[in-house]
């Protein structure tokens, strides 16, 4: 691989531990790692030069939440104006129709779209394997647009026939749940520095899988050591479930059953008191915030200002594209500045702290110390922003993207590598990607 000098930044916000930001500076790639940062970098003969002026630099953002099979149900009707159980409910049966081209072709939209809204590393949450479909699907898809990639072997195993919400189409034996975990970990996951790849384990939900499935996933996950995630405290309905089902709060159902520590993050946690968000400060557990998708499904706003404050890990996720219909991840730190100015007033939130969420603070629930900054021995995913077009004009401070700035990137590199070059995939036919995406879609829309 080749190194790569991106010069004359107008800025860079390095979200390194002093949080420093450059202007008119320089970040110099080699290896998959950042080389470099500061004025008058100079490469070696046959470098790739990249001009920045009129950009600012980040470190790629980090998406903590998604699933990406859901790219392929937007703007379903019936489930547009529902809450989340209503909203579930109406997306099951259609979602039981999938197969493994549904899951690989969804993902691979899915990807490429975080890829321009200047997402590097993204995790994913599949937990329902209709037809065939595998986990490897979406690995596939993932290697093929070049993110790195943190894909969750989720699960369900509760149906309707038990008390459960989903059909009983789509739920899995238990055993065979955890024997495939075992398969998918063995098979692909990464531990190193520097990894593209790691599995986690990812029973959906409290109300999707038994206490002893909790249990065992979190003894399963520790004894191979990858991390854990589920939706958690999502919204009012959750919170009456788990107070009628197990007689207590979510964050306590978790604690009883080993779901905290820094190797847990939960999707959500909308509904967290006061007490369970010292929990997880406490026990160093991740949080990751989805601000559209609550919105979309009127779930409430996630006390983030409060978790912050108190010391919990809190990263951004656009989760799935069915409950955001986007999977913008620029435009998610955006959201997440606005709700917490809303709920706490506007000096709730900087442009620059939501920033720092999506990036840093992403990478930090992922457990990826190597990423999510710009500072040398990092890994070299960085997002290099245009703020010479309308969106920033007059603009007295370009660095503060998320006020004034675009939602796409100009260009975006993965572990040295350039995915996006000038908005454009250069390695992938976007065209026919897409075309494939919208004709799977059609088909479930005339079953």
């Amino acid at each position: 691989m080749r190194e790569t000098l991106i010069t004359n930044a107008d800025h860079i916000l390095t979200m390194d531990d002093a949080r420093l930001e450059l202007r008119g500076a320089d970040v110099l790639l080699r290896g998959g790692q950042i080389a470099a940062v500061g004025r008058g970098l100079e490469a070696g003969a046959g470098a790739h030069v990249l001009d920045a002026a009129g950009c600012v630099v980040t470190p790629g953002l980090v998406n903590t939440h998604h699933h990406l099979y859901q790219t392929l149900t937007r703007a379903v009707p019936g489930g547009q104006d529902a809450l989340l159980f209503g909203w579930l409910k109406t997306l099951y049966p259609i979602w039981a129709r999938f197969g493994p081209e549904e899951v690989f072709t969804s993902a691979q939209v899915g990807l490429m779209e975080l890829a321009l809204s200047g997402c590097t590393m993204t995790s994913d949450h599949l937990y329902l394997y209709p037809n065939g479909a595998r986990l490897d699907d979406t690995i596939d898809a993932a290697r093929e647009v070049g993110l790195r990639f943190h894909p969750t072997r989720g699960a369900m195993s509760i149906g309707e026939s038990d008390g459960g919400l989903p059909p009983d189409s789509l739920v899995e034996r238990e055993e065979a749940i955890l024997e495939d975990c075992i398969r998918v970990i063995d098979a692909h996951h990464d531990a190193g520095e520097g990894a593209m790849l790691r599995v986690g384990v990812a029973p959906c939900s409290p109300f999707s899988v038994s206490r002893e499935l909790m249990r065992d996933a979190a003894l399963l996950a520790r004894d191979k050591g990858v991390m854990l995630h589920t939706h958690l405290a999502e919204n009012d309905e959750d919170i009456a479930y788990s107070l009628e089902q197990f007689g207590c709060r979510p964050g306590q159902y978790a604690e009883e059953l080993g779901w905290t520590g820094a190797d847990v993050w939960h999707a959500h946690c909308v509904k967290l008191d006061g007490r369970e968000i010292d929990l997880f400060a406490r026990t160093k557990t991740g949080v990751a915030h989805c601000p559209c998708s609550n919105c979309r499904l009127g779930s409430g706003i996630a006390p983030v200002r409060a978790m912050r404050d108190a010391g919990v890990p809190v990263g951004l996720g656009v989760d799935g594209s069915a409950s955001n219909d986007a999977g913008n991840l620029a435009a998610e730190a955006r959201q997440a500045m606005l709700l917490q100015r809303v709920a706490r007033g506007a000096d709730a939130m900087s442009a620059r702290e939501a920033l720092e969420i999506a990036t840093r603070g992403g990478a930090e629930v992922l457990g990826r110390s190597d990423c999510g900054r710009i500072a040398p021995g990092k890994r070299a995913d960085i997002a290099v922003w245009d703020v010479s077009g309308i969106e920033s004009a007059g603009s007295w401070d370009p660095a503060a993207l998320l006020l004034a700035g675009p939602a796409k990137v100009r260009d975006l590199f993965v572990e040295g590598r350039q995915i996006v070059e000038n908005g454009q995939f250069p390695h992938l036919d976007a065209g026919k990607i897409i075309a494939r995406q919208n004709a799977l879609a059609r088909a479930l829309m005339e079953q």
